[in-house]
């Protein structure tokens, strides 16, 4: 793909307003999300609204919002959570994957290490730095160290 920065032409820009402009947009687009996958209609909502992102708000006193949105998926094992994740990821522009098993807090954001030819100190970022502007997804937080 072109990736996010990539430019739209006009007869995409076109085709985006029409589809924009359709009465059903959300649940139709809410249906395209992980269409192998039956049912979780509320589930695929909330992916949605986050693969948009919310809209960023600077506030009068000069404080901002960040427009960012966070999901929490809490479901029986065996509920195709982690399937939602890696489609999230997949069609994300900037996606990075992670399972929480064999990561550690300071894994998820950076961690120091040493570089073994100049035997400096050298930062290493996690998948949150990684993710910067786009989503990450952890799957099985709850066994994050």
């Amino acid at each position: 793909g072109r990736g996010a920065t990539g430019a739209v032409s006009p007869q995409e820009e076109e085709e985006l307003r029409t589809l924009a402009a359709a009465p059903d947009i959300y649940t139709s687009l809410a249906s395209s999300v992980a269409p192998s996958i039956y049912g979780s209609n509320d589930l695929k909502k909330a992916i949605t609204c986050l693969l948009f992102g919310g809209s960023r708000k600077r506030l009068p006193d000069g404080l901002t919002r960040r427009g960012d949105i966070n999901l929490l998926m809490l479901g029986d094992p065996g509920t195709a959570k982690s399937q939602l994740l890696k489609f999230v990821e997949r069609c994300s522009p900037i996606g990075v994957y992670t399972s929480g098993k064999g990561s550690s807090a300071a894994g998820l954001t950076a961690s120091v290490l040493r570089d073994p030819t100049t035997r400096g100190f050298i930062m290493e970022g996690g998948a949150m730095v990684l993710a910067d502007g786009g989503v990450v997804c952890i799957d099985e937080f709850d066994k994050v160290r």
